[in-house]
C-alpha cells in the first residue's frame, strides 16, 4: 500500500512528481474510511476490499493546490475523503466555467478520455484516495459489481448534468440559487449531517460561475432569500435553511 502526495500550486508549475511511499496501516484503509458507504468502493464486499486497498494511496492537497489540469493525461482515479474541490473548464474566450463541486464520497474519473477534461482544484485542505487508472480497470474486470457501480454513477452524473442544463435555461436567478442550496442540503443528508444547515466552502464567485450568473446577482439573490425569511447566513460559508417548503417550491418553479 502506498501514500501518494502531489504538491501543485495553481499559480505555477508542478513542484514535484508523485511521490509514492509506504502507506501506514494505522488510521488508513477501507476499514476505517469514513466515506466508504458513499463511495463507489461500497460495491466491493468487505472480504474483497483488500484488493482495492492494495492498490490505493492517500493524496493530501492544501487549499488552492491542483489535483489535475485540463488536458493532462489521466493516470489516477480518486475518491474525495475529506475537504472539497472545484471542477472547472476554461472556455474558448478565456472565461472560467465551474462545472461542479466535489465533496466527501464523490468519485473523480468518470470518463473514457485519456486526458482530463476539467481542472480540479482544492477549495479547502483535502484528502483523497487515489488508485491508478490501470489498477481500477483491473479491479473492474475482476469484480463486476464495482464496474456496475461505476456505470450507475456515471449515468446518474450524466442525468444530473442534463437536468442542470435544462433548469438553468429556464430558471430565474433566485430559483437557480434555491436549487443549488437544495442540492447542497441533499449532499449533507447523504453524509449523515444536519441538512438544515448548509456549509458552503466555495466562494460567491464560484457559485456565480457555477450558476451562470454574476457575483452581484448572486449577492442580490442571497439578500432576497434572506429578506423573504427562507434562509439565514450567520457567516459567508454557512446557510441555515429556515423554510424548506418554500425553498423547494421556489427551486421547482423553473
Amino acid at each position: 500500500m502506498s501514500s501518494l502526495r502531489i504538491h501543485r500550486n495553481i499559480s505555477g508549475p508542478d513542484t514535484a512528481e508523485p511521490d509514492v511511499s509506504a502507506r501506514s496501516a494505522a488510521g488508513h484503509g477501507c476499514r476505517v474510511c469514513l466515506v466508504r458507504h458513499l463511495a463507489v468502493c461500497t460495491a466491493l464486499p468487505a472480504e474483497q476490499a483488500g484488493a482495492l486497498e492494495e492498490l490505493a494511496g492517500d493524496l493530501q492537497l492544501r487549499a488552492g493546490e491542483l489535483l489535475a489540469r485540463e488536458g493532462e493525461p489521466r493516470r489516477y482515479v480518486f475518491t474525495v475523503q475529506t475537504g472539497a474541490l472545484r471542477r472547472t473548464r476554461t472556455l474558448a474566450d478565456g472565461r472560467r466555467l465551474v462545472a461542479g463541486f466535489l465533496m466527501p464520497g464523490d468519485y473523480i474519473g468518470f470518463s473514457n478520455s485519456t486526458h482530463y477534461r476539467h481542472t480540479f482544484e482544492a477549495i479547502t485542505d483535502s484528502r483523497l484516495c487515489a488508485v491508478s487508472h490501470d489498477g481500477m480497470r483491473t479491479l473492474c474486470a475482476t469484480y463486476h459489481g464495482l464496474e456496475h457501480e461505476l456505470m450507475q454513477r456515471a449515468c446518474i452524473e450524466l442525468d444530473a448534468t442534463r437536468d442542470k442544463l435544462m433548469a438553468l435555461a429556464r430558471m430565474t436567478p433566485p430559483e437557480r440559487l434555491a436549487g443549488f442550496l437544495q442540492d447542497m442540503a441533499r449532499r449533507r443528508q447523504r453524509q449523515g449531517q444536519d441538512d438544515a444547515v448548509v456549509e458552503l466552502p466555495m466562494t460567491r464567485t464560484d457559485i456565480a460561475d457555477y450558476l451562470g450568473l454574476t457575483i452581484e446577482t448572486v449577492s442580490r439573490c442571497f439578500t432576497k432569500l434572506r429578506g423573504e425569511g427562507l434562509i439565514a447566513t450567520p457567516d459567508p460559508h454557512t446557510v441555515q435553511l429556515l423554510d424548506r417548503t418554500r425553498l423547494e417550491t421556489l427551486a421547482a418553479a423553473g
